[in-house]
């Protein structure tokens, strides 16, 4: 059974805004955002429209990271 560390808080990862160059911040699973109940349904289900095709088979979580000065957004692959 894969587990992502940064959804399970075993790690952090420092991203910086490729724009402004400070630091972003981890908003999560990207397939959070996709409606109000997106965050409810079984992961591996989420797998199929993460925007990855072999992010099930290859124990990848694509996580959202945010800038909060120049409001840039950027996926991030986080190996599980």
């Amino acid at each position: 059974m894969s587990m992502c560390p940064l959804c399970n808080g075993f790690r952090e990862v420092k991203i910086f805004c490729e724009k402004c160059g400070k630091k972003m911040e981890d908003n999560g699973k990207s397939t959070d955002y996709l409606d109000d109940y997106s965050p409810y349904l079984d992961i591996d289900i989420c797998k199929m429209v993460d925007g990855d095709p072999n992010s099930l088979e290859k124990h990848y979580c694509i996580h959202l990271f945010h800038c909060n000065d120049c409001q840039t957004d950027k996926n991030v692959v986080i190996q599980e």
